[in-house]
């Protein structure tokens, strides 16, 4: 979303809106920057949402704009996301940038990145989501040599 007024209660109210619609957000980021817009400030919100409920989130939000002020709502379904998960990650300097260079070294694109104490999250490109996922196994040690073969 783009051009989301700044101000307190923004936030609760766009993610209010989606929680009546039983929807679940997922990573959640807002941009820093603050952009001036007819002397409002404003700035960007980025979330995931599963792809069954993008198009309901996406007309939630539409039907909300005008009352509540933000702008423009842009829907990727395009993407895949890619995470580590550990509780060894906290206070383990490095882990970030092994995931981040295991994508670089495969040429995939970060579009989002959220963390935690015990997580992080990746967006990539949906075709790039099975190489990035396996480029992050080999990185942590995780791949095996041993193929699956699965029927379609």
């Amino acid at each position: 979303m783009r051009h989301v007024t700044d101000r307190p209660g923004m936030a609760a109210q766009l993610f209010g809106l989606l929680a009546d619609e039983n929807i679940s957000v997922d990573m959640i980021i807002q941009s820093q920057r603050c952009r001036v817009i007819d002397g409002i400030p404003t700035r960007d919100i980025a979330f995931t949402v599963s792809q069954a409920d993008a198009q309901a989130a996406k007309i939630a939000l539409e039907q909300a704009s005008d009352l509540l002020g933000w702008g423009e709502i842009l829907l990727d379904p395009n993407i895949a996301k890619v995470s580590i998960v550990g509780a060894g990650m906290a206070g383990q300097p490095g882990v970030a940038a092994r995931m981040f260079e295991a994508l670089a070294q495969h040429e995939i694109n970060i579009q989002m990145i959220t963390t935690s104490e015990i997580k992080i999250s990746c967006v990539v490109a949906q075709e790039q989501g099975v190489l990035a996922l396996q480029a992050i196994h080999q990185a942590f040690g995780l791949a095996g040599s041993k193929k699956i073969q699965v029927s379609a």
